[in-house]
């Protein structure tokens, strides 16, 4: 009887540090992103800004294919998701003086947005709408990954470079 309780006491204590070490992994991370730049705003900052400062170019057709491109991602990170890419875009929009937040700008804002380690949920979501990427290849050397961490707002200066070669 004793070691049965004893046991269920290591159990129990080795499953309570695992999802602590878990939980506080993620909001380690969630607090990095809040750490300001050298500009003095953090990364969610400026997510922030240029989604707020886009919302007049969002309209409803363009705010629903965003909502189904986000449906692979878990319900629970699905917000979060969502928040990413739609700064994203609507820092391509607003970098191009654009009037309406068009296919063009929603497709690449998710590519680059959407981590590398996601790209075949990404490209088979993408496939089930009958959207065609190919002409959008270019850009997912510039997707995040765990390698090349940087914001996701600096990849404009990035892309005009490349263009400009």
């Amino acid at each position: 009887m004793n070691d049965i309780f004893i046991t269920l006491i290591f159990v129990w204590t080795v499953i309570f540090l695992g999802l602590l070490a878990i939980g506080g992994f993620f909001m380690f991370r969630k607090f990095l992103k809040r750490m300001p730049k050298e500009d003095g705003r953090s990364e969610l900052d400026w997510q922030d800004y240029y989604i707020h400062k886009a919302l007049p170019l969002w309209h409803d057709d363009s705010k629903s294919l965003l909502n189904e491109l986000v449906t692979p991602v878990p319900e629970l990170f699905r917000d979060v998701a969502k928040e990413r890419i739609a700064g994203r875009i609507s820092k391509i929009a607003l970098d191009e003086g654009a009037e309406k937040i068009q296919l063009d700008h929603i497709m690449r804002g998710y590519i680059i947005a959407t981590p590398k380690r996601d790209h075949g949920f990404m490209k088979k979501k993408l496939t089930q709408l009958g959207i065609d990427y190919t002409p959008y290849n270019e850009y997912f050397k510039y997707a995040d990954d765990e390698k090349n961490k940087f914001s996701i707002f600096d990849h404009s200066e990035l892309i005009a470079k490349e263009i400009q070669k």
